[in-house]
């Protein structure tokens, strides 16, 4: 291949992916079942998390005083740092990409994490909320991955 001249065209396989569903080449690809149910979990976790990034947003910039001001340092820094994890993350999630699920986790993870420790930041609820994603998440997974309909 002639790197200054390059008319040939590729062909999409399955090393263009951003996930791939269990074994095979670019002649036996076909979604799996398990695939189609994690990539749908994930867009519905998306919105999800787009939603909640809206929100910390909604916190620093709708109020006519600066909430900011009002939560200790520990607490401001935790809204900062979700609004903008928690978007990146949908977005990830919803391009059901390898990036986008690990991101997730860590969001996931730093919201158990700051719920624990900082008070006043996110409800209890969300500590067993996050735990049941994120284990739904690693089974779905696992799942697609075995699977070979």
């Amino acid at each position: 291949m002639n790197l200054w001249h390059h008319n040939e065209r590729k062909q999409p396989g399955a090393g263009d992916l951003a996930i791939q569903l269990g074994e095979g080449g670019s002649e036996g690809l076909r979604p799996t079942r398990w695939g189609l149910i994690l990539v749908i979990f994930m867009r519905l976790m998306a919105a999800l998390w787009l939603a909640q990034g809206l929100m910390e947003w909604a916190t620093v910039l709708l109020p006519s005083e600066t909430v900011l001001d009002s939560l200790s340092g520990a607490a401001a820094g935790a809204v900062i740092f979700f609004a903008v994890a928690d978007l990146l993350a949908a977005v990830g999630l919803w391009l059901a990409t390898p990036w986008g699920g690990a991101l997730w986790l860590f969001a996931a993870a730093s919201q158990i994490f700051v719920a624990m420790t900082v008070k006043g930041v996110f409800a209890g609820s969300w500590i067993a909320a996050d735990v049941v994603l994120i284990i739904l998440y690693f089974v779905l997974t696992f799942q697609a991955g075995q699977a070979s309909d």
